[in-house]
C-alpha cells in the first residue's frame, strides 16, 4: 500500500512540475519579447537602406502595421 502511495506522489509531483516549469518560462519569454522586441523601426530602416531602398516614414510605418497584424499585435 505504501508504494502505491510513492508512486502517486511521485506523478504528481511530477506534473506540477512540468505545469510550474512552463508557465514560469511562458512568462520569462514574455517579459524578454516585451523588453527586446524582435524588430523596431529602427532596425527595418536599417534593412532598406542596406537593400539599396530610400525608406520613407510611411513606407517603414505600413510595413511596421502589416508585420504587426501579421504577428496578432494591436
Amino acid at each position: 500500500m505504501s508504494t502505491i502511495w510513492v508512486v502517486l506522489i511521485a506523478i504528481v509531483a511530477l506534473i506540477a512540475g512540468i505545469a510550474l516549469g512552463f508557465f514560469i518560462a511562458r512568462k520569462y519569454m514574455m517579459n524578454y519579447l516585451k523588453k527586446n522586441p524582435p524588430i523596431n523601426e529602427q532596425m527595418l530602416r536599417t534593412m532598406m537602406m542596406q537593400m539599396g531602398q530610400k525608406p520613407s516614414q510611411k513606407k517603414i510605418a505600413q510595413m511596421m502595421r502589416a508585420m504587426n497584424n501579421q504577428t496578432g499585435k494591436k
